[in-house]
């Protein structure tokens, strides 16, 4: 079985959730696949490995489970971001898009340093709204962002251009169509 066959396998679609017409990508069964979830994070890193990162930021919540694995995986540093309010020291906020409004992100000002290498990882790019939000707040910072990985691509929302057109690499393991 490819890699493809074998991950779009480990992953639940949840018809009508969280309302009607949306086919959800629950990434819970292939985190639960150790066979699945080894090999997920084995491909998402391959590219950098023997490469200098500095640190991997994970997007609250499913990007913190692959960024710890990443990070682990690189001997890189982990940077959570989260939602507004849930980190306790000072932070540094963005606003950022979501199908339905807005909504804020948050890191710790000091966790990353000007110059390091970053790479954003979550389970899933579809708008690329709180991708961007993301990968704008790590620049802001003074973080060179390497690239940006995702298990799921959902080409047909367009999430990849934003990333792209920030100048910042993607990687995915698997696409489905529609939304």
């Amino acid at each position: 079985m490819s890699l493809s066959e074998n991950l779009v396998a480990a992953i639940r679609t949840i018809p009508d959730y969280p309302k009607p017409g949306v086919m959800f990508r629950d990434i819970t069964t292939l985190l639960g696949d150790a066979r699945a979830f080894r090999r997920s994070i084995d491909e998402l890193v391959h590219p950098y490995a023997g490469t200098k990162i500095d640190k991997i930021a994970g997007v609250e919540a499913r990007g913190f489970i692959l960024g710890g694995a990443m990070s682990h995986q690189l001997s890189a540093g982990f940077v959570p971001i989260r939602k507004k309010g849930k980190l306790p020291h000072e932070t540094v906020r963005i606003a950022y898009s979501l199908e339905y409004g807005v909504d804020e992100m948050e890191m710790h000002k000091d966790a990353v340093k000007i110059g390091e290498r970053v790479i954003l990882v979550d389970d899933l790019i579809a708008t690329g709204g709180t991708a961007e939000g993301a990968v704008k707040l790590l620049q802001q910072m003074g973080a060179e962002v390497v690239a940006a990985c995702f298990v799921i691509d959902l080409p047909d929302l367009g999430g990849r251009k934003k990333i792209e057109a920030l100048g910042v690499p993607v990687r995915t393991l698997v696409e489905f169509e529609g939304g």
